[in-house]
């Protein structure tokens, strides 16, 4: 004989005879598959659910949500919290909402306070090390999101979006779970351009984001509890570029019947415009960066600017002028105008984005960065774009600095922020940049925090590919990915419990 119990979210079945519990439905989740469910993965279930622990008693090993004691011996049950904590999320580039406007959003900048922590440590020449180690996903090259996605604790997710894998971190038992789709779930990969999803403000259990596909763009859910995900369609027709968020609209680029065209719907209200886009290529685009009301997508080829309610403008770059888009993204002037670095086949230049007649800036030498946050060797640029280098330490001309993360505080007078520092390296930048296609290494390089106090965090050895580095911020630390590790380094952001 079972008993059923039900909570506000979930539905238990209770076995008269073992007196263990069995999860048979719960909100958000869709289809539950309990055996799924080990005995080593209840932990974190339970966490997930706000579901009981035993302390004290062995009658079983997870209890119901709600439950105090123990129906069968009245031992004291552990309660946990059921409803979720409001602390931010982490999207990677793109998915920082609580920017202010005069920021360009999409580029690797975020409002978290990560500087009042890190620059507590000691300050460089001091070398530091990583305060904890995390596994690498499985499937390591991979972009990042950690959020509650409806749950009571923050969770970390790697997707894996060239195969289309999802994986999972329970940290309850230290491990990779890769979720396996429902039936009917679209596949997850995209590589048609750089990868931007997009988080949901106010997700309900389980909701992830509307996430980029080969077929379209579709809303993700997990079952952590299944270990799985399932997808609901947004756009049915191919995409060629990640899509972007400006002023409650969402807008990609994608393809319909072979031509692309710019798409946009309301979240709210599904009101859905289409756009032309002729002469526009179908592939290879930058994540979309949203400034000044308008998003913009860059190319190789040129610039993609779009106004909610108008019709997008493709701008190819003047002639001989090529864009370095791996030295970082679009930076400011003074005067709020944004701008992008390229080369001309003399020298390197800044040109102005957004306009049909782009000034041209000149400048010296590469420039590195994004978003104000621009070094020229191993040296900062702190005023206009294309200004010079600010020289404190003449031994750091034969160093290569690569920023990773812009941290934003208003209260601060210059950027702030975390970077790679590149030693004995006096080659162009370009060179360092695409070590990895040339079978070359940098044979030392240090991860920094730049601020009030310049922090060395660790120190990396024979690096390639300085550009795979990614920083993440999960459970109160902040974490660096690069596919070519086998471990992840974490560095906490506040004092151990």
């Amino acid at each position: 004989m079972t008993y059923r119990w039900e909570t506000p979210a979930s539905v238990w079945q209770e076995d008269e005879r073992s007196g263990e519990f069995a999860l048979l439905a719960s909100e958000g989740l869709g289809q539950v598959d309990w055996q799924a469910g080990a005995r080593g993965r209840l932990p974190d279930v339970a966490r997930l659910l706000g579901a009981s622990l035993p302390t004290a008693c062995g009658c079983a090993p997870i209890y119901p949500e709600g439950f105090a004691f123990c129906p069968n011996c009245g031992k004291p049950l552990r309660r946990l919290p059921g409803t979720p904590a409001r602390q931010p999320g982490w999207w990677g580039p793109g998915g920082e909402s609580l920017l202010p406007r005069h920021v360009p959003h999409g580029l690797p900048v975020t409002s978290l306070p990560l500087g009042d922590s890190l620059e507590e440590r000691p300050a460089a020449p001091h070398p530091g090390r990583p305060d904890l180690a995390m596994p690498a996903p499985p499937n390591a090259l991979c972009v990042f999101a950690a959020a509650h996605y409806g749950f009571p604790e923050q969770r970390l997710l790697a997707l894996a979006h060239t195969r289309g894998v999802l994986q999972y971190w329970d940290p309850a038992a230290a491990l990779w779970h890769v979720l396996a789709p429902d039936e009917g779930a679209a596949s997850l990969a995209f590589t048609a351009s750089c990868y931007a999803w997009l988080p949901v403000a106010e997700p309900r259990r389980g909701e992830v984001a509307i996430v980029p596909t080969s077929a379209g763009l579709q809303r993700l859910w997990i079952n952590p509890v299944s270990e799985s995900y399932r997808t609901e369609t947004v756009l049915d027709a191919p995409l060629v570029a990640a899509p972007g968020t400006m002023r409650r609209h969402i807008a990609c680029l994608a393809l319909f019947e072979g031509r692309v065209r710019l798409w946009s719907a309301r979240p709210d209200t599904g009101a859905v415009e289409e756009f032309a886009c002729p002469d526009v290529p179908e592939g290879g685009w930058s994540r979309p960066i949203g400034y000044d009301g308008r998003l913009f997508w860059l190319h190789e080829g040129g610039e993609l600017a779009w106004r909610p309610g108008a019709a997008p403008l493709f701008t190819p770059w003047p002639p001989g002028w090529q864009p370095r888009l791996d030295f970082g993204g679009p930076t400011q002037s003074r005067d709020g105008r944004l701008w992008h670095i390229g080369h001309d086949g003399q020298g390197y230049s800044f040109l102005e984005l957004g306009s049909e007649a782009p000034q041209r800036m000149p400048i010296d030498g590469a420039r590195l960065g994004f978003a104000n946050f621009l070094f020229r060797r191993g040296h900062p640029v702190l005023d206009e774009p294309w200004s010079g280098e600010h020289v404190e330490d003449q031994n750091q001309d034969d160093t290569l600095v690569l920023p990773l993360l812009r941290a934003f505080n208003n209260n601060r007078s210059q950027p702030s922020g975390l970077v790679l520092r590149l030693h004995k390296y006096t080659g162009r930048a370009e060179e360092a940049l695409e070590a990895r296609g040339q079978g070359r290494v940098i044979a030392r390089g240090t991860v920094e925090w730049i601020g009030r106090r310049n922090v060395i965090l660790d120190e990396v050895i024979r690096l390639s590919h300085p550009l795979a580095c990614q920083p993440v911020v999960y459970d109160g630390c902040l974490w660096l990915h690069h596919p070519d590790w086998n471990l992840m380094r974490g560095w906490r952001l506040e004092e151990a419990q």
